[in-house]
């Protein structure tokens, strides 16, 4: 049995049911922050500004980012590559905990340090703990273990 068997089998399977509900609420709100990001790619590109992460690759920074919480946020909302997507997501919440949230931190603007620490915390989580039962993952594992990707014409 090899480790990623192991791990999905000891982990996902067996997480409690309740653990969709932050699993739906995360991937909800990467979802929303990537549309408001697409929407509005100015105020993103501020941000990667003023924390001096990125120099000239400000606007490729921000659209990689913008879209990745889009996709990322929707594949995490449906269970769907859970622990691939949540890796994805961390290298850019760490990098807002750290160089945008924590340098610019004031009592005004707490919530966001606040949000992203506990979405980054969530990412971890379901990187060690998988989507769980009721998600994509296990109904296209179970329906395709179950035979049910075969089609039979009858002639």
């Amino acid at each position: 049995m090899n480790l990623l068997h192991q791990l999905r089998h000891e982990t996902s399977l067996n997480q409690p049911k309740w653990l969709v509900i932050p699993r739906i609420l995360l991937g909800g709100m990467l979802f929303i922050k990537g549309i408001t990001f697409v929407g509005d790619s100015s105020h993103l590109e501020s941000l990667i500004e003023n924390s001096r992460l990125a120099g000239s690759f400000t606007p490729v920074l921000a659209g990689i980012i913008a879209w990745t919480h889009l996709i990322g946020g929707l594949f995490i909302l449906t269970g769907l590559a859970t622990r691939a997507m949540c890796l994805l997501q961390i290298p850019i919440l760490l990098g807002a905990v750290l160089f945008v949230n924590l340098p610019n931190f004031t009592l005004d603007n707490s919530a966001e340090l606040w949000l992203s620490m506990v979405a980054l915390v969530m990412l971890i989580g379901f990187v060690i703990e998988g989507s769980g039962k009721i998600s994509a993952d296990e109904y296209f594992r179970t329906y395709y273990k179950a035979g049910y990707h075969k089609v039979k014409v009858d002639v």
